[in-house]
């Protein structure tokens, strides 16, 4: 029988610091679930060309496992490599099952137990479940009439197909966001046309990148120096929050600035209005770059709105709904990820076989963003209202994982089997949440994004500075919590 105190599904940074931070606390007896073949997560799952971390990589890596990176926003491969590091540095190979798709997942109250139930090994049991799949894991793809007709190419930036030589060909983009704006500017020049599908224009801000010299990298080696241009790096993001949620002046000023660079960079007034959005900057994730909109302005790439967009797809191309047809060899899908109501992509049975979907069916919703009535000892890394819109969703996850080691601690100390938050605890805890997040630009910028779930509640995002969520996960409050 695979059984284990603890079990981890999913291998990205949120299972890696879920391993390290278990080994740190003297708890081998744990396994880590890969649904693919390789470990790793979200860097080396997105290889799509342009790909890059939009924080500062000294920030944007574990506090445990300081890097000499090469650049101030790393690109995909040396992210790559630097998972590669986390793994080796931590012996976390040995630690992971590959082609663990995980089916369903049932908790049995007898036992004090969680089953999991996986596609081609079998069933794990384990005391405590710690799900990190990750928000950004379900790929959406669109469904458009004809889609079966098209005879050509097409994949999500998510599943870049690397066989796939898209040089000198037509080309579609559908979306505008974070890759899209990262796959434009890289594929523009070498394509003979790139038409880019809009729904809905970003703002964008420059991205102050640089590349470290050998000097500046051998004191990212010394742990004082990392640590300190961490903590610089940190409380000037946290000064976001400010705008994001406290001051209408200052977003008003960042939105001065975004506009800044919109006009500096397309010329146009006719293009320009295309690009304009009518929405508060940071109601919608902020974008940074400074080739977007060159590359929008070659005379290749031709940027279609909401008014011209895809109406049916049929065997050679597009047709849009202002009767054009657009003649395609490859059509890429930078269409996002399911990353709110569905989450959590397997079925999860509680306690009294008190279903995960039907507790969420209006909106997903957590203590802390990690732990829920009904289900004991499961927690959910970048859970509800966890993400993190102005600094590293990397504290956070770290910051989760303090409360996620006092629950075991606490369990393990008391001679008992099971922890779960109180039904009361968890109501207070999310009236909390959505009250601060009428505040905030993300439920008043007058936009609708991914950060909403199908009900309009804002459930990506925490609702103010980074730090007061590490205060609220700092100790656990077991006035909060059942125990058995």
């Amino acid at each position: 029988m695979q059984t284990y105190q603890v079990l981890i599904i999913g291998s990205g940074f949120g299972g890696q610091c879920a391993a390290v931070n278990l080994l740190k606390a003297g708890i081998e007896d744990f396994r880590l679930l890969e649904r693919r073949d390789f470990f790793g997560g979200t860097w080396c799952q997105n290889t799509y060309p342009g790909a890059a971390v939009d924080v500062p990589s000294p920030l944007y890596s574990l506090s445990f496992a300081p890097y000499r990176w090469s650049q101030m926003f790393a690109e995909q491969a040396e992210l790559h490599r630097y998972t590669e590091h986390v793994i080796e540095q931590f012996n976390l190979r040995e630690r992971v099952e590959l082609q663990a798709n995980v089916e369903r997942v049932e908790w049995d109250d007898t036992e004090k137990r969680w089953a999991v139930h996986t596609a081609s090994k079998g069933t794990f049991y384990a005391q405590f479940l710690i799900n990190a799949s990750g928000p950004l894991s379900q790929p959406v793809i669109p469904q458009i009439p004809g889609q079966d007709r098209f005879q050509g190419r097409t994949f999500h930036t998510n599943n870049w197909d690397h066989s796939y030589d898209y040089r000198g060909k037509r080309v579609a983009i559908v979306g505008s966001g974070a890759s899209a704006v990262q796959v434009i500017p890289t594929i523009a020049p070498q394509v003979e046309q790139l038409h880019v599908f809009q729904r809905t224009p970003h703002w964008l801000l420059p991205r102050a990148d640089r590349r470290f010299g050998a000097f500046q990298r051998w004191l990212l080696g010394l742990k004082p120096a990392y640590k300190l241009l961490r903590w610089l790096i940190y409380w000037q993001f946290e000064t976001r929050v400010i705008a994001f949620k406290y001051s209408r002046p200052a977003i008003h000023m960042v939105q001065r600035q975004a506009m800044r660079l919109l006009e500096r960079q397309v010329p146009d007034p006719v293009m320009r209005a295309k690009l304009t959005p009518d929405f508060t900057i940071g109601c919608k994730r902020v974008l940074l770059s400074n080739t977007y909109y060159p590359a929008l302005t070659r005379a290749n790439v031709m940027l279609h709105t909401r008014e011209q967009g895809i109406a049916s797809l049929d065997e050679s191309g597009i047709n849009t709904t202002d009767g054009q047809h657009i003649d395609v060899d490859l059509i890429v899908w930078s269409t996002g990820y399911n990353a709110t109501d569905g989450v959590i992509s397997y079925p999860v049975s509680g306690k009294n076989a008190v279903q995960l979907r039907d507790v969420w069916a209006e909106y997903p919703r957590a203590y802390l963003g990690t732990s829920l009535p009904d289900f004991p000892n499961l927690f959910f890394i970048t859970g509800p209202n966890t993400g993190i819109g102005h600094t590293s969703a990397l504290f956070i996850i770290e910051s989760q994982m303090n409360y996620i080691l006092d629950c075991i601690r606490t369990v393990q100390a008391k001679g008992l089997r099971s922890i779960e938050v109180r039904p009361e605890a968890e109501r207070t805890y999310t009236a909390m949440i959505h009250r601060e997040m009428q505040r905030t630009v993300w439920k008043s910028g007058g936009c609708h994004s991914w950060y909403q779930s199908k009900s309009g509640h804002v459930i990506a995002m925490f609702p103010g500075f980074s730090f007061s969520y590490h205060r609220l996960t700092r100790a656990l409050k077991p006035a909060d919590h059942i125990f058995s």
